[in-house]
């Protein structure tokens, strides 16, 4: 066990186990202590290598991430303290890890529970080789104005308000981190403040001990009395009564033992550690308060009186002239985080993303307000979820079927259209599924599939201004412009598509209006006398049936409706449905393990 001082403002720790909190923490008592470099120099995630973002002050610094013990002690041969955040269940075998680096001095365990066996072996390892272990179930320690272990103290607030951003004259030691908390404050209001302080845990078996601290605390000059919290359970404090006797501590220790209350129970009892429990009557808080009052140590009467021993055990030694007052100043105001300033609502700062359609804050997501339970519940298709989130609103159900029968229809058109085609070839290539599905949607354009949102606003502009299908056609003809939604490779007028007669069979059966389709028709009429296969293909008729649902609801305003057609919610619709078929073909040659696609040479033309 180290026979002096453990910290100072050049400490630097290894962190086990990434947590955010503690380590901000850390760093921003560093920066209140005005320290020039982080106490943190880097973090062991097992498994894991990279950084973590964190800050320093104002600065924004990047804390290297390990994924292992050895390669963080050989990266940072600086850090001699480990604090170790692993779980009860694998912090014993970490622990022992560190313990056996060359470079670390000091191991901190956070964890409750850790087996004793475990934590007898590291308590032996550690003294055998003259290092420190504190804890297990400790929140760790402090040295005023130098470092910090992990949440110890709690809170800026605190920190500053038990003036623990610089050094006192006390050294402080007790097995509860809670109390720890309470004393600090306490000593603050009568003191000058603390130097250091410990909390060893509350387990059975304590990686070191209160009498091992005190002993520590003694010598080192800066401490001027010691503060000692124990609690009834166990013999340690015992060790601190033979220490006292035998003269080795010289300096005034000011002590109390808590738990006095458990005589006013019939039965045992069990406090809050697992140490905390009286097995006779040595281990009582009555009989360890009297043998350390015996051994020489400043005992209160009671906890209520444990402050003003502390003050006149400090009084008298400022009296004497052994302690100097110590002078006080401000320490630098801590940065707020954005976040915490913006809910204490001390700034105002603006969104980076605005979102309408969704909002997964709440105990389920919400789909344009409505319930992912409401939406299952009340059983709601594709087409419902497609009209929350597009369009903002429930449709009536003749509408949500008109989006699921236009998924259905244009899912796939065979593996020869270009989206298909490409889609194959990538998959042949041996790409991921991503990749296969984006070079196929990459194909969809004005020549394929993508001539919805084209032929509505050419259909609604030409159908609102009473443009007779001569006219339209015979503009377009004159801008250069092929009409959209006019025109197939292989369908004609005596092989029309299948898929625009179901589309128009439907709405003729369900819509209220079918204006627009209607206009198409006679479009078609008059382009068919130009040539046979310039009928009304599957876009056209998408584009202008979809016209006739957005007018025909009455849910929809002009504007709106407009603006639909503009954003392109129509070709949206191609390239939802289409997707369903590109993933099949990218699964259809997987499955079927097709080689690499070379295209033949006999169908390509050669020419100079």
């Amino acid at each position: 066990m180290a026979t002096g001082q453990l910290f100072s403002r050049n400490t630097q720790a290894l962190f086990y186990n990434y947590k955010q909190l503690p380590i901000q923490r850390m760093l921003d008592f560093d920066f209140l202590c005005g320290r020039e470099t982080p106490s943190v120099a880097g973090i062991i995630n097992p498994g894991s290598e990279g950084f973590q973002k964190l800050f320093f002050g104002q600065q924004e610094i990047a804390i290297p991430v390990h994924s292992t013990i050895e390669a963080a002690c050989a990266a940072h041969p600086t850090a001699d303290v480990f604090i170790n955040f692993a779980s009860f269940r694998s912090a014993a075998a970490s622990s022992l890890s560190a313990l056996k680096q060359p470079t670390i001095r000091v191991v901190a365990i956070i964890a409750e529970g850790v087996p004793e066996l475990d934590t007898k072996q590291l308590i032996a390892y550690a003294r055998a080789n003259n290092k420190v272990v504190i804890g297990p179930a400790t929140v760790g320690g402090i040295q005023a104005g130098a470092f910090k272990i992990g949440d110890t103290a709690g809170t800026i607030d605190n920190i500053i308000h038990c003036k623990l951003y610089r050094p006192g004259s006390v050294g402080f030691v007790s097995k509860s981190g809670g109390m720890s908390n309470e004393l600090y404050n306490s000593i603050a209001r009568v003191t000058d403040g603390i130097y250091e302080g410990i909390a060893i845990g509350g387990d059975v078996f304590p990686g070191s001990t209160l009498s091992d601290h005190v002993l520590r605390f003694n010598n080192i000059p800066q401490v001027k009395m010691m503060v000692v919290l124990g609690e009834l359970g166990g013999r340690d404090e015992y060790s601190l009564v033979e220490a006292l006797k035998e003269g080795k501590v010289t300096k005034p220790v000011v002590a109390w033992v808590s738990g006095t209350c458990a005589r006013l129970f019939k039965s045992e009892v069990q406090f809050g550690h697992a140490g905390a429990k009286s097995g006779g009557e040595m281990e009582s808080a009555q009989a360890k308060n009297q043998a350390l009052k015996e051994a020489g140590a400043v005992v209160p009467t009671s906890y209520e009186s444990f402050e003003d021993a502390i003050k006149e055990t400090y009084d008298k030694l400022v009296k004497e002239g052994n302690i100097t007052e110590v002078k006080e100043f401000t320490p630098p105001p801590i940065p707020e985080d954005l976040s915490i300033a913006i809910r204490n609502g001390k700034v105002r700062a603006p969104t980076h993303i605005v979102s309408t359609i969704s909002d997964d804050r709440g105990e389920e997501p919400c789909y344009a307000g409505v319930p992912m339970s409401s939406i299952i519940e009340q059983g709601f298709g594709v087409g419902d979820v497609i009209c929350l989130l597009w369009f903002k609103r429930s449709l009536p159900r003749y509408c949500t079927q008109f989006i699921e029968i236009c998924i259905i229809l244009c899912a796939d058109h065979g593996p020869c259209v270009s989206g298909a085609h490409n889609a194959i070839v990538t998959a042949r290539a041996g790409k991921d599924l991503v990749s296969c599905l984006v070079s196929g949607l990459l194909t969809i354009g004005p020549r394929f599939g993508g001539a919805v949102d084209d032929a509505a606003r050419y259909f609604k502009d030409a159908c609102d201004r009473s443009l007779t299908p001569y006219e339209f056609v015979e503009s377009m003809k004159k801008k250069g412009i092929r009409v959209p939604g006019i025109g197939h490779r292989i369908k004609s007028r005596d092989n029309k598509d299948k898929r625009v007669e179901l589309l128009q069979k439907f709405a003729r059966t369900h819509f209220p209006s079918v204006k627009y389709i209607e206009y198409a028709v006679q479009v078609e009429d008059y382009t068919l006398t130009k040539a046979n296969n310039l009928v009304l293909n599957v876009d056209g008729a998408i584009g202008s049936l979809f016209l006739d649902l957005l007018a025909g609801s009455g849910m929809f305003t002009k504007q709106e409706i407009d603006e639909i057609v503009d954003i392109g919610y129509l070709n949206g619709l191609f390239v939802l449905a289409r997707s369903i078929g590109l993933i099949g073909h990218t699964f259809d040659q997987k499955r079927l393990k097709q080689p690499l696609y070379r295209h033949p040479w006999e169908d390509v033309l050669y020419t100079k």
